[in-house]
C-alpha cells in the first residue's frame, strides 16, 4: 500500500513512521497541500492522507478516483473540506474522531484564562522589567455563565472544566447528552458571559455566530472558537468588537486560514486585512489552529490513521471512523451492520 501524505509537517512524521514500521504501508510525504493543482502527486498511490486545509472538492475527488485512489484518510476529526457526496460510491473517507478531546478543551480554557487575566501582556512587560499592574485587572471565572455550543466529546470535556471553575454551564446541541443544562440558542446567547464553540462546520452551523447572534449577546461577552473558522462571521465579529458589544475574542481558527495557518509569514506583509485587524486588537488572541497540538494527540492521530488505512485495505470494517455520506438508505445502513459504507 502506498499513500501520498499532503501538508506534511516535521511533527507529523515521527508518529506515522513509528506506526508504519513492520506493516505493508509506505508513506510518501509532501509539504504541499492537496488541491486541483497538486492532485497529480498522488499518481500511483492507493490513497491520500490529508489535513484540515487540504482541498478535497469534487474535481479533486474525481481525479483521485481516475488515478486509482480508493481511500482518503483524514488525520483530523472534521471533514468539511471533503466533498463526501462526490466521494460516495467511489472513494471511502475515514477520520480520527477523538484524537485528544482534552487537548482542544484545555487550549480553549488556556485562551480564556490568558485573555481575562492578561498574562500575555504581563509576560511582555516583565521581560522589559516593567512590573506595573496598571491595565492588567481581570475577573473571576467563578460564578460566571459559559455557553457551550456543541457537546460532543470536546464540548463536554470543556464544560466539565468550566464546572471545575465554579461556572454555570449552558449547553446547546441538536443531540443532547445527560448531565448538562440544555437551552435554546437564543437563551444561551443572551445569558452567557463566555461563549465557546465546539460544533462541526455544516450548512446549519456556518456563521452560527453572525451579526444577529452577536446583537443578542450580553455586552462584554467573550467569544471562543477552537473548532472551525467559518462558524464565526469574521466581519460581524470585528464590528462587534469595535462597538464594544464583544469584550474579547479567543480564536484558534479563522475563516480564511487555509493560505496562512501552519506557515511562517513573519517576514512578509500579510494581505488578509481582516486577520490583520483582529491581531492588532488588544482584546483578541489568535493562535494558529494549534489546539490539537499535544504529544498525546499527535500519537493518537498517527495510530488511528494508520489503523484506518490498514483495516480498510485488509478488509476490516471500521464504521466508527468511516465518514458517512447520508445516502438515504436509513433502514439499510451498511455501517450500522459493521460493513464498509458501500
Amino acid at each position: 500500500m502506498k499513500f501520498a501524505f499532503f501538508d506534511a509537517k516535521p511533527y507529523d512524521k515521527p508518529g506515522f513512521d513509528h506506526y508504519c514500521q513492520g506493516t505493508d504501508l509506505e508513506i510518501k510525504y509532501f509539504e504541499t497541500r492537496l488541491n486541483e493543482d497538486t492532485v497529480s502527486l498522488a499518481a500511483g498511490c492507493d490513497g491520500v492522507c490529508v489535513f484540515v486545509n487540504d482541498i478535497v472538492n469534487a474535481a479533486v475527488v474525481n481525479r483521485l478516483y481516475e488515478m486509482g485512489v480508493r481511500m482518503i484518510a483524514l488525520r483530523c476529526a472534521g471533514f468539511n473540506n471533503v466533498d463526501t457526496r462526490a466521494c460516495y460510491g467511489k472513494i471511502h473517507v475515514f477520520r480520527v474522531p477523538a484524537y485528544s478531546p482534552y487537548a482542544v478543551a484545555e487550549h480553549a480554557m488556556a485562551l480564556i484564562l490568558t485573555i481575562i487575566r492578561r498574562t500575555h501582556k504581563a509576560y511582555n512587560r516583565t521581560r522589559e522589567f516593567n512590573f506595573s499592574l496598571s491595565g492588567l485587572s481581570g475577573f473571576d471565572l467563578h460564578g460566571k455563565t459559559v455557553g457551550v455550543i456543541g457537546t460532543g466529546k470536546i464540548g463536554r470535556i470543556f464544560a466539565d472544566i468550566c464546572k471545575g471553575f465554579g461556572m454555570e454551564v449552558l449547553a446547546y446541541d441538536r443531540y443532547q447528552s445527560p448531565g448538562y443544562h440544555y437551552v435554546e440558542l437564543p437563551e444561551l446567547l443572551q445569558r452567557s458571559d463566555i461563549i465557546s464553540l465546539h460544533c462541526p462546520l455544516t450548512e446549519d452551523t456556518h456563521h452560527i455566530i453572525d451579526e444577529k447572534a452577536i446583537s443578542m449577546m450580553r455586552k462584554g461577552v467573550i467569544i471562543v472558537n477552537t473548532s472551525r473558522g467559518a462558524l464565526v462571521d469574521t466581519e460581524a465579529l470585528i464590528e462587534g468588537i469595535k462597538e464594544k458589544k464583544v469584550g474579547a475574542a479567543c480564536l484558534d481558527v479563522y475563516e480564511e486560514e487555509a493560505d496562512l495557518f501552519y506557515e511562517d509569514f513573519s517576514g512578509h506583509i500579510v494581505q488578509d486585512d481582516k486577520l490583520v485587524r483582529l491581531i492588532s486588537m488588544p482584546n483578541v488572541i489568535v493562535t494558529s489552529h494549534q489546539a490539537f497540538l499535544t504529544e498525546e494527540a499527535l500519537n493518537n492521530i498517527a495510530e488511528t490513521t494508520v489503523n484506518n488505512i490498514l483495516n480498510f485495505f485488509h478488509g476490516v470494517p471500521s464504521p466508527e471512523t468511516e465518514v458517512c455520506y447520508h445516502c438515504g438508505r436509513q433502514n439499510d445502513c451498511r455501517k450500522e451492520r459493521h460493513q464498509k459504507c458501500f
